[in-house]
């Protein structure tokens, strides 16, 4: 299983956020922090990247959602997650 924390080295780590949600803030700042490399999805603005999103989680609007290697790992941040 893949740790969302800590995808490990060469994974494609792939975030769909909404930029006014705290909960996003927070694992960009982790990830940033732990020199992990993320692409960012605009799920609250680009109808195209949210369609995705909810390709990914079932229909989940949950931010952020965390996607590695092109599997979905699971919506929200933390333990438990919120978002």
């Amino acid at each position: 299983m893949i740790d969302y924390k800590r995808p490990g080295p060469g994974r494609k780590l792939d975030l769909y956020i909404k930029r006014t949600c705290p909960y996003c803030r927070e694992a960009l700042a982790y990830y940033d922090a732990e020199g992990i490399p993320y692409t960012v999805h605009d799920a609250q603005n680009d109808r195209q990247e949210q369609k995705r999103m909810f390709a990914y989680s079932g229909g989940d609007p949950t931010v952020p959602a965390i996607v590695v290697d092109g599997v979905y790992l699971r919506s929200g941040w933390g333990d438990p997650p919120r978002g």
